[in-house]
């Protein structure tokens, strides 16, 4: 019979995520709660990913919200709550920061476009901010700055992601780049679509994807300034994580942003080598 241990465990290794690399080095300890926090996240994740119905998608999400709420009053049923709430207490993870994650996947039910950055900032608060920010809890803070740092390093990952997966996104009827940034390079919705080179590869796509590139960059230079000092040490598991998805910027902008077609990835190697130079750089 499986634990609640091995199926967070499994879920997480499972995932094949950047993020599996830089628990490695945690002690056992902030890894079993890390480990569980980022199976939630997968869990609640997938509902809005392979849910094709939204109705069925909305009820598990419902699901969700009751178990949290059944799991901070003491009752927890699910195998990844029963693997998180030994944890939560002493990480200061509160049912408010999951709640905010699953407000997250139901924006993706409920909204498939967003207006201009401003309004795609709130959806990564909701599901990489409040994540980076449990996360930093996890790995040890202890500076308030820590936390805003935390935050932007949440959008940095996620504004890669959203760089990486445009074409995937697209073909789930989502496009998170913003309809004014579309506009101002003049790229229509509908060339998303196009997975075959050329097509949908024009000089305008490639120009706006170099804007969205830049972005990231900057933020996650603004992201590393927010570090302070004394929490470098404890934080290494989050620079892990922003040198291997920073990595995989560089690789999608060198290949010319093909990712209409495909999704860039590095190797686990790679991932690996970079989480252990990292470990040892920032000792």
């Amino acid at each position: 019979m499986t634990t609640p241990q091995q199926y967070v465990q499994e879920r997480a290794a499972a995932s094949g995520s950047s993020f599996y690399y830089a628990f490695l080095f945690l002690p056992p300890q902030q890894r079993a709660a890390i480990t569980a926090f980022y199976a939630f996240c997968r869990e609640v994740d997938d509902v809005a990913d392979e849910v094709h119905d939204p109705s069925v998608a909305g009820t598990k999400l419902n699901w969700w919200r009751q178990e949290l709420r059944a799991s901070f009053a003491g009752h927890p049923t699910h195998p990844v709550m029963l693997a998180l709430m030994p944890l939560a207490a002493p990480f200061g993870i509160e049912e408010r920061h999951l709640q905010a994650v699953i407000e997250g996947c139901q924006m993706d039910l409920q909204q498939t476009r967003y207006l201009d950055f401003a309004s795609l900032q709130r959806y990564c608060h909701l599901v990489a901010g409040v994540v980076g920010e449990v996360a930093s809890g996890i790995f040890g803070r202890t500076e308030e700055a820590t936390i805003a740092y935390a935050h932007k390093l949440g959008l940095a990952l996620q504004l890669t992601n959203i760089i990486r997966d445009v074409g995937e996104d697209a073909r789930r009827g989502r496009i998170y780049l913003p309809v004014d940034e579309l506009q101002r390079f003049d790229v229509r919705a509908h060339e998303l679509l196009h997975r075959k080179p050329p097509y949908g590869y024009s000089s305008r796509f490639t120009a706006l994807m170099k804007f969205q590139a830049q972005r990231a960059h900057q933020t996650y230079d603004e992201a590393l300034a927010l570090l302070p000092k004394a929490d470098r040490s404890t934080q290494r598991p989050g620079l892990m994580m922003a040198h291997i998805y920073r990595a995989l910027l560089r690789e999608i902008e060198a290949d010319g942003f093909q990712v209409l077609h495909q999704r860039t990835s590095l190797t686990p190697v790679r991932k690996l080598w970079i989480a252990l130079r990292t470990h040892w750089r920032d000792r």
